[in-house]
Order: structure tokens, then C-alpha cells, then sequence
């Protein structure tokens, strides 16, 4: 390829930005080079992206409209396929497949004489796969859009394909549309609908619907990202051992009750993502891709390329024809039939790399983002992602969970970036985590903290966070939970007697908080039950834990409970994004840090014109602290973590104004005095 003809329309701009990238724009443009052929490629052979990123319209098990049954699969290695279910007695020979071209089969059944369908809505089916081998296989069809797990254990405990075809009079019709606008500074709420609730049970779509929702606008977050819903037929996975990729989990209710939580949540102008796991797919077989043909590899590579060591599951072959067709197809499945908004995209590292982030620091310099370590075929199948999704619809959200810090990864196509909106700052929890496990209060570094919080890439865009689902696990804690621990079961009323541990844990729960949201990112995330301090660990049933749902669950009537201190996080929680819509630091340019003082415990920094200030010492107080501004003027506290209303002490007096002193101090032309009392976070605004 000669890459000196490869165009990309502003890489100047790139290249202006980030000097060190300059070695490597040869790379850069080959990389597009690759993404540019795939574009033509599509564009010649199949009429352009938009047939292309369709193929659930081909693909699969359709009822048409006069009420014949056209199936489709894509099985290159199999010898015969058949078509069995309920729908005939079970009897797999009768219904046999048409081989056609390039390992696809087709199998055509006409209505019943009286004009109703063969196959009825809600019966079971399998796809039959005659191997090499000239074994009978059974199988769930890749392009399934409905599976449910057997209630007869008798059965096994194997997914089961069911038709989903309701009448058209009784299909869910969306009521509301998306968005209009979707927000500059999204504050994300990540949440799993089968523990949003406290019976111990799997939590359903209408329950999150009608009773999680309007929590979550209450608390200021514009945007929900829904974990675990492709279908998985291990609950304990979290959904990212995923069996039927455009099947939404039948464990929380039916296609219907989801697009029933997208539309009131639509209502209420939230945005929507879902948590897309495209870097790996599970290793069952009877209800998963896996050997779907009848071989090891089909949409994955053959051989050990196509296993993740760790993961234990199987990794996709994105140079593949039809695999890039599914993936991308997938991605305007649930755009088009259940109307997300956007994607977060799992184990992104994974991907980019052949070694999949195992044992690599990434601190060895660019060579690690643009050697021979990288796995073009994958980097090109995000790109491609990235660039069709928003060709559809510019408003579309894409977050890359990165870990790497991979540059152009969240730059514009047009730049020859990758093309995802956000990266996850994954570095901000696991620092908070480290810090409250290793090192005593005194010992906090300031700078180090900020560094954390500041150190990600300049334009592109970063999602901060202090913990999200992962840092709930079993296997690690809540920072709550590492911060307050088994005080929290005896000491969390607020008629109890003081409690030293309880009063550090709110204190650094809210100013943790506060000092991630303002300084950390341009995007905010919480993960569900978070914003209160939820205790305890998430624990699926599993046979470990004696199938038990009891920290499988969220807990509302401990925050509902107004005898107990969780109201104060809430409600800290919920002035924090208030506060952030009101005056809007995420959609800013990152802020500029004037004072990270690591005698006092002292941070105070600059963002879209507002001031933050935190005192992280144990136990000393700070008067007529100066910090420096660099506008002159009068400037109000507008939040306090010390607030009364927060758990606070109320030992600050947020009527007053602070007035700037023209004397330069911590490289601002100006500064103000102010009370600092022991673990404490301010905003400050300046009036007029």
C-alpha cells in the first residue's frame, strides 16, 4: 500500500496537537489505508454500508408478511443444515436447508393453506448442523432475537431458541423519540436491571422502568448505560460471556418490556447506552456461537489466535467477511429495533492488541501503540464501527473501555482517529482503590492525585469515575465499603453515637466524588446504588455462594430510610450533578491546577471559570486560606461537602463572598481568602 496516497482530510491538526505522533504518521495512514479499502469493498460488492450493517434482515428466521418463513445462516464448514422445532414434530430431515454461495444456506416454507404461518410465535426451534465429521448438531441460530433458559431442569440448563413474533396489534410501539439534543456533559448512570431491585430476585425491565428511572433523573444523571443485557446464559458473568448477541436477556422479561425501559426513559430524556461486548464471545456451543458450523472457527479465528487465555472464551476473526457483517450488524440492531443510543464497547484493550493488554504496563513509549503488537484487524473493525455508526447518526455515543491509553483512539475519522466519542479513565478508580488499601490518611499524596486525575490525552475525551461496577465485584469492595467497612451495619443511623470511622467515610465518600467529577474528565459515571454508599460486595448466585441473591441486589430502602446517614451521600450525589448542569465544567477544556500542596493536604484548581478546593488533611483546619484565581472579582461557594444537608458539620457559611485580592499567588494574577475545614470540598463561582 502506498500510504502517501492515503487522505486524511485534517491530520495536520493531529499531528499539530501531539508532536510524538510525527514518527509515526506512515502508520497512521496505513491504518486508514485499511479502513478505506473495507469502505470501497462494501460500497462495490453489496450496494453500499446501509445492506451491509442490515443483515438480521437477511439473516436468520423471518415471517413475511404474506406469512411464509425465509431462514438464512452463514455456515461454511457444514455439510447439510436443517430446520427443526415444534413446528414440525421435531422432525429435523424434513425441513433441510438450500446450499448457496460463499457457505450461506437458505430454507423458504410457505404459510399453511389457510394463510397462517408454519411457525408460530413463542414455539422452539433449533437449527440441525450436519458436520464434516457427519455428526448432527444442535444449535441456536447466531441471528436469534429471542432464547430463554428452560424452567424444566429435566431440559438441562441449555438457552433454548423461541420465534418472537407477536401479532402486529399487540407489538410495543415506541412512544416517545430520542433525544433531541443529546448533552455536552454527560453524567452516566451504569446500572444492571437484574439487581435493581431489593427482592431477591432478578430484577425485570418494567421494574427498572418504572421504578429505577425516575430515581436516576431525580439525581441529575442525563445518561443510563445498561450492562448485561445481550444474552448470556451465565448470569454470574455479568453478561460478558455473551451466547446470542442480538437477543435481549430473556431473564428480565421479554423484547418488548426492554423497548418498554427505552421508551420511558426516552420520555424523560435520558440518554441510552448499552454495554456491546464485541471483543470476545463465550465457548458454548449448544447455545452459543461457538462451533456453530461444526468447526473451530467460523466467526472465530482457528487455533489458539482464537482463544483468550484468560477470559476463557472465544475471540472473533474481524478480517472475516460475514463476521465484520455480523458485528456491524449487530451495532444497528439494537440502534434500529430497540433504539439505544449508543454503545460503551467492552475490553477494548483486549482487542487492540495480540498479547490483549496481558502483562504489558504501557509505559514503554508510542512504539507500543503503533508496533507490530498491535492487531490491525481489530483496530480496523472499530474504526469501521465508529465511522458507520456515526455516518448514521452523528449523535451517536461511542466509549472505548481502554486501559491502554491508546492516542487517536477517541480522535475524529478525519483526523485518523479511530473515531470513539470517550475512553474510560480506568487508571482514576483503581488509584482511589490503592490509595484507601495501601497508604494511612497523612500519607496521601496530593500531586499524585492530581496527576491520576489529569494525566489522559488532550482532546480526547475521557469518562471519570471513583468506582464502577468492577470495583464492586466480589473480589474488591465499594469505596464505601473500604471506607466505613463493618461500622456501616451499626453506625450508620443518625441517632447513633459519633462514630469516627463513619464521619472519615462520608467526608472522603463526597469529596472522592466531588474532585473525580470536576477534575478527572469530560463525562462523569456512577455505578447503580453507588451515589449512597451502598454496602457490601455484588455477588451473583452461583454455586458458591448457594445460588444466594441476597448481594445481588440494590438496597433502596436503606437510602429511602431517613433515620439513616445514606440520604446524606444521595443528596450530596445529587447537588454534585446539579450543580455540574447549572454550571458546566465537563464540557470545558481540562482544568488548570494551581495548588497541590502536600503539607496541607491542599488542592485547588481552575475549571470553565469556577474554582474548586479541597482540604483532604485529617485533622487540621485552615483561615483565610488563600487560593488563586485568576479573574478578579467576588466569588460565592455554590456547593460544600460540609453542608448539614450532606452529613457535614455546617461549618461553613456559604452566604458569604469572597472577595479577590490583586496580588498574584500560585501562578494567578489574583487570589481569595477562605475557611478550609478537615476533608472538605468547595465550588466556588464567581458572581456577576
Amino acid at each position: 500500500m502506498d500510504t502517501k496516497k492515503v487522505e486524511i482530510k485534517n491530520i495536520e491538526e493531529l499531528l499539530r496537537r501531539d508532536k510524538y505522533i510525527e514518527p509515526y504518521e506512515t502508520e497512521i495512514r496505513r491504518r486508514r489505508g485499511c479502513v478505506d479499502q473495507w469502505l470501497k469493498t462494501l460500497e462495490e460488492s453489496e450496494g453500499g454500508i446501509e445492506n451491509f450493517t442490515k443483515g438480521y434482515e437477511y439473516y436468520g428466521i423471518h415471517v413475511k408478511d404474506d406469512n411464509s418463513v425465509v431462514a438464512r445462516e452463514w455456515a461454511p464448514g457444514a455439510v447439510a443444515v436443517y430446520l427443526t422445532g415444534e413446528f414440525n414434530n421435531w422432525n429435523w430431515e424434513e425441513n433441510p436447508y438450500k446450499k448457496l454461495e460463499y457457505g450461506k444456506w437458505e430454507l423458504i416454507l410457505p404459510a399453511n393453506d389457510d394463510g397462517s404461518s408454519r411457525i408460530a410465535h413463542l414455539s422452539e426451534l433449533k437449527v440441525i448442523i450436519r458436520t464434516e465429521k457427519g455428526t448432527l448438531e444442535p444449535r441456536i441460530s447466531p441471528w436469534a432475537t429471542y432464547t430463554v433458559q428452560p424452567t424444566d431442569l429435566a431440559y438441562g440448563s441449555n438457552y433454548k431458541q423461541i420465534l418472537w413474533n407477536p401479532p402486529q396489534a399487540v407489538r410495543y410501539q415506541f412512544q416517545y423519540k430520542r433525544p433531541a439534543i443529546i448533552p455536552k456533559a454527560l453524567r452516566i448512570y451504569e446500572c444492571h436491571v437484574g439487581i435493581a431491585t431489593e427482592k431477591l430476585e432478578i430484577g425485570s425491565y418494567r421494574n427498572f422502568a418504572d421504578n429505577v428511572i425516575p430515581r436516576i433523573v431525580r439525581q441529575g444523571y442525563n445518561t443510563i448505560q445498561i450492562m448485561a443485557v445481550m444474552e448470556h446464559a451465565y448470569y454470574a458473568s455479568f453478561g460478558y460471556q455473551v451466547t446470542s448477541f442480538f437477543a435481549a436477556s430473556s431473564r428480565c422479561g421479554t423484547p418488548d418490556e426492554l423497548k418498554y425501559l427505552v421508551d420511558v426513559a426516552h420520555k424523560n430524556n435520558l440518554v441510552v447506552l448499552l454495554d456491546v461486548v464485541h471483543s470476545h464471545a463465550s465457548k458454548n456451543v449448544l447455545d452459543g456461537l461457538n462451533e456453530f458450523d461444526g468447526t473451530d472457527s467460523c466467526h472465530f479465528h482457528s487455533g489458539p489466535r482464537g482463544v483468550h487465555a484468560l477470559w476463557d472464551s472465544r475471540l472473533f476473526n474481524y478480517n472475516a467477511y460475514e463476521v465484520l457483517r455480523f458485528l456491524l450488524s449487530n451495532l444497528r440492531w439494537w440502534y434500529d429495533e430497540y433504539g439505544f443510543d449508543g454503545y460503551r464497547f467492552d475490553g477494548v484493550t483486549s482487542m487492540l492488541y495480540h498479547h490483549h493488554g496481558i502483562g504489558t504496563a504501557f509505559c514503554g513509549g508510542y512504539d507500543d501503540y503503533f508496533g507490530m503488537s498491535v492487531d490491525t484487524e481489530a483496530l480496523t473493525y472499530l474504526a469501521l464501527a465508529n465511522k458507520i455508526l456515526h455516518d448514521i447518526n452523528p449523535n451517536i455515543i461511542t466509549i472505548a473501555e481502554d486501559v491502554s491509553g491508546m492516542p487517536t483512539l477517541c480522535c475524529p475519522y478525519d483526523e485518523g482517529g479511530i473515531g470513539f466519542d470517550y475512553r474510560l479513565g480506568m487508571a482514576i478508580p483503581d488509584k482511589w482503590i490503592q490509595i484507601l488499601k495501601e497508604k494511612r490518611d497523612e500519607d496521601w499524596s496530593m500531586g499524585n492525585i492530581v496527576h491520576t486525575l489529569t494525566n489522559r490525552r488532550y482532546k480526547e475525551k475521557t469518562v471519570a469515575y471513583a468506582e464502577s461496577h468492577d470495583q464492586a465485584l466480589v473480589g474488591d469492595k465499594t469505596l464505601a465499603f473500604w471506607l466505613m467497612d463493618k461500622d456501616m451495619y451499626t453506625s450508620m443511623a443518625v441517632y447513633s453515637p459519633p462514630n469516627l470511622v463513619i464521619d472519615r467515610g462520608i467526608a472522603l465518600h463526597k469529596i472522592i466524588r466531588l474532585i473525580t467529577h470536576s477534575l478527572g474528565g469530560e463525562a462523569y459515571l456512577n455505578f447503580i446504588g453507588n451515589e449512597f454508599g451502598h454496602p457490601e460486595w455484588l455477588d451473583f448466585p452461583r454455586v458458591g455462594n448457594n445460588q444466594s441473591f441476597h448481594y445481588c441486589r440494590r438496597q433502596w430502602n436503606l437510602v429511602d430510610d431517613t433515620t439513616l446517614r445514606y440520604k446524606y451521600l444521595n443528596e450530596f450525589d445529587r447537588a454534585m450533578n446539579m450543580t455540574e448542569e447549572k454550571y458546566g465544567w465537563l464540557n470545558s477544556n481540562p482544568a488548570y491546577v494551581t495548588w497541590a500542596h502536600e503539607g496541607d493536604k491542599i488542592i485547588s484548581f481552575e475549571r470553565c471559570g469556577h474554582v474548586f478546593v479541597f482540604n483532604f488533611h485529617s485533622d487540621r483546619s485552615f483561615t483565610d486560606y488563600r487560593i488563586g484565581v485568576e479573574r478578579p472579582g467576588s466569588y460565592k461557594i455554590v456547593l460544600s461537602s460540609d453542608d448539614e444537608a450532606f452529613g457535614g458539620f455546617n461549618r461553613i457559611d456559604t452566604s458569604l463572598t469572597h472577595v479577590s485580592v490583586p496580588e498574584g499567588h500560585a501562578g494567578r494574577s489574583q487570589f481569595i481568602h477562605t475557611y478550609l475545614p478537615p476533608r472538605t470540598g468547595f465550588v466556588f463561582v464567581r458572581l456577576g
